[in-house]
């Protein structure tokens, strides 16, 4: 057997190795850019069902949250599957709805809705303070005009849907969408980032208020989160 030099050793054993781990290598790599298919999940509740009464009764909480809002979860999920969406993110979900079927768009806004409406809730309300009292008066010119103009896209909103705050560019912006549409969706006229959001939906309210929508809204104001709309503006 001819003998093999000390460079020939070592010029072969790293082939060998090569050899050996590239496949390895290669797999692991397929492995982490692989993405999981996107599918929404319900946040839980910040707080007990019946803490935002008398302004939002308990049983309504209940419904809202464990029926409709667990359907809508339940449903997004069931199209991305059964129409092999492949969006990676709620936001790349929404900047492509208008591609994308009535059952994707509804219940993925009813899924992306209610997640947010529920954080921007609290037992107690205590105002806006700091850069969101200061964005509130740089852009509507008091906090009683900005609550004017909220309320107002709230009762004029016609059927089902949503009043929104959105922060659009340095200032704020109010307006509403129908059903369950929100301003990250490409087909919405309303565009921004969502700071606050308010559910018009008669399930919304009806056991207690029936249709009487405006004190809803008018009773809505003693439990917004401002702390939340602070940590939105923020993001």
């Amino acid at each position: 057997m001819k003998p093999i030099s000390r460079r020939n050793f070592v010029k072969q054993s790293m082939t060998a190795s090569v050899a050996l781990t590239t496949p390895l290598i290669s797999h692991a790599h397929f492995l982490t850019n692989e993405m999981a298919p996107l599918q929404f999940t319900q946040v839980l509740l910040p707080y007990p069902s019946q803490a935002l009464e008398p302004h939002i009764d308990g049983l309504t909480m209940e419904i809202h949250y464990g029926k409709h809002h667990a359907a809508y979860i339940k449903n997004v999920n069931d199209a991305i599957t059964a129409e092999n969406i492949s969006y990676a993110s709620e936001k790349d979900f929404f900047n492509n709805i208008s591609k994308l079927s009535a059952k994707a768009r509804n219940n993925g806004g009813g899924a992306w809705n209610h997640n947010f409406f529920w954080q921007v809730m609290k037992p107690t309300s205590t105002g806006p303070t700091g850069k969101v009292a200061e964005a509130i008066q740089s852009s509507f010119g008091s906090f009683d005009k900005f609550k004017e103009v909220f309320t107002q896209a709230a009762l004029t909103r016609f059927g089902s849907g949503w009043a929104w705050l959105v922060k659009d560019g340095n200032s704020l912006r109010v307006g509403s969408t129908p059903n369950q549409d929100n301003p990250l969706m490409d087909v919405s006229e309303l565009k921004g980032s969502p700071l606050l959001a308010l559910d018009v939906w008669e399930h919304a309210y009806y056991l207690k208020y029936q249709n009487k929508r405006n004190e809803y809204v008018a009773n809505w104001w003693n439990v917004v989160n401002w702390e939340e709309v602070a940590k939105n503006l923020s993001n």
